[in-house]
């Protein structure tokens, strides 16, 4: 029977609630869409999971006014000046352009800021609603859905599964996740005390009585594993090992204060005195056997796409998982508008595919490298020696961090378009340069608010920018001045990257038409009632 009240046809449904899904329905919504969000949970999960984001996805959040709101004052995102790669330091200070954002923000802080975004742009979130069977045809895709009040049905133009690393979407999709699994390694992680430890005024270590001192707030490896600790706002500390073996216990046991005791003890060598906090809750207690790296074959099948976990899985190390997951969104948000508004070039809504797919498989990557150079033995002690040695190598440190932030990445300028391809900064994230705009200083994050499509004009009066004239109700025109621009002029799509960029180096009539070629491949073809 179907439940009373419920629309049965609406654009786009998103299948999950948590960051991902959230981040993508604020871009659709942004764009001017009315997606559906079908959430499992009756309550926002209290779970403690990620701490942090780092990267390019840190400069994504300042665009749509969300880091602010996060970091909870005003500024613009700073740099981090150290960082690390499999456990072995990676000194930032000294680079030329450090790509390594950082934002420490709780994953269920994250959340909860997102939920609220996505109130305020009229996002229609279903709790307590689970995905049960979809049913995809040529026309759109019919979802069963068991809800408070029962099972009922609804038709749905595009799904989009945000529904993590167990993806009921991309099962019944039938999207294959080949990958590779690691079963020796097996992480536990809980919130404890230790007893008697006290902070060490002006480090970063903790004193702990009959066992000396402790670094904090990252991975240390020894021969016989690696551990972490690192503090909590409510005074709690959050201790993580892995060991490279499978535990004599049952999986499904719940875990123990006293085996992630045992653990630790293995692995440094001496035993900390971990107790159950007395810190307010929800304290983690978790343990994980195994350790996967799979990616989904497609990330869109038809009328079906996916996003995030749902999407690639791998190991947590270095914090990439939603770094990954909210480009993902942002990414996707834009071209999914456009082809529900009718207006979307061919092809563009497969590039969702040609260009995140690869951008995942970079992380997959780096994040086993760092795997691997965590494991005990004397062989990966060696090899770590060496690594050490090439990362005093400021080329070396540059590239492992453009890496790790994911400002490597480079996108394709368009089958039409590739002349667009030979400036340095097409298909790269936008930097954010500091205008001058009609309306007074300005940095480019603050004209990227709405999610629009962006041309920058910094020419000078060239009247450049009209070129665009027949894509007025698509794309936003902003003329600027900017001491030193890296182009004097940009293109720039919603989730932040250019797609065309050219200076003042050639005829004005010959980038008017380079601009319209871009402008055509990216964001469909003019305005019927244009005078260009």
């Amino acid at each position: 029977m179907l439940r009373q009240g419920v629309p049965l046809t609406v654009d786009v449904v998103i299948a999950g609630a948590g960051p991902n899904g959230l981040m993508l329905a604020c871009e659709l919504s942004l764009a001017g869409m009315q997606p559906v969000v079908l959430e499992q949970l009756h309550e926002r999960g209290e779970s403690p999971k990620a701490n942090g984001v780092i990267g390019q996805v840190v400069r994504l959040l300042d665009h749509r006014g969300l880091y602010e709101r996060l970091r909870g004052e005003p500024g613009a995102p700073q740099a981090i000046p150290a960082f690390l790669f499999g456990a072995l330091p990676l000194n930032l200070s000294g680079l030329d352009a450090n790509p390594m954002y950082g934002l420490g923000v709780p994953q269920r802080r994250l959340e909860q800021v997102l939920e609220e975004r996505a109130r305020e742009l009229g996002v229609e979130l279903r709790r307590g609603h689970e995905l049960v069977r979809l049913d995809q045809r040529e026309d759109g895709v019919t979802l069963r859905v068991r809800g408070p009040d029962g099972r009922y049905e609804m038709r749905t133009g595009y799904l989009v599964g945000c529904d993590g690393g167990h993806s009921t979407v991309r099962k019944q999709a039938g999207i294959g996740f080949p990958g590779v699994t690691a079963p020796d390694v097996t992480s536990r992680t809980g919130h404890v005390a230790i007893e008697g430890a006290q902070a060490v005024p002006g480090t970063v270590d903790l004193e702990v009585p009959g066992v000396g001192r402790i670094g904090m707030y990252a991975w240390q490896r020894t021969e016989h594993g690696a551990y972490a600790i690192m503090p909590l706002p409510s005074g709690a500390l959050t201790v993580s090992v892995m060991e490279w073996e499978r535990p004599p216990t049952d999986d499904d046991a719940p875990m123990t204060t006293e085996e992630l005791r045992a653990s630790l003890r293995r692995v440094l060598g001496a035993d900390l005195p971990i107790t159950e906090p007395q810190a307010p809750g929800p304290h983690l207690l978790r343990r994980l056997v195994g350790r996967n790296t799979r990616l989904a074959e497609t990330y869109r099948k038809d009328r079906v796409l996916l996003v995030g976990d749902a999407a690639h899985v791998h190991s947590a190390v270095g914090a990439p998982g939603l770094n990954l997951g909210l480009q993902d969104a942002a990414n996707l948000g834009w071209k999914l508008a456009a082809e529900v508004s009718g207006w979307a070039p061919p092809g563009l809504l497969d590039t969702y595919h040609t260009e995140r797919h690869p951008a995942s498989e970079r992380v997959a990557m780096h994040s086993q490298a760092q795997m691997a150079l965590m494991a005990p033995g004397s062989g990966i002690t060696a090899l770590r020696q060496v690594f050490g040695e090439l990362l005093q190598d400021k080329d070396t440190i540059q590239r492992i961090a453009g890496l790790m932030a994911g400002a490597d990445v480079r996108y394709a300028a368009g089958a039409q378009n590739d002349e667009a391809a030979g400036h340095p900064l097409t298909g790269r994230f936008a930097p954010d340069l500091m205008l001058t705009t009609e309306t007074g200083p300005a940095r480019l994050a603050d004209l990227m608010r709405n999610a629009r499509p962006l041309l920058l004009d910094l020419s000078g009066g060239t009247q450049l920018s009209t070129a665009a004239a027949g894509w007025k109700d698509r794309v936003d025109t902003v003329s600027a001045h900017c001491t030193d621009p890296p182009a004097h002029a940009l293109l720039i799509r919603p989730d932040g990257y250019v797609a065309w960029a050219a200076t003042l180096d050639e005829p004005i009539e010959h980038l008017r038409n380079a601009l319209g070629s871009a402008l055509t491949t990216w964001f469909g073809t003019e305005w019927a009632g244009s005078t260009n």
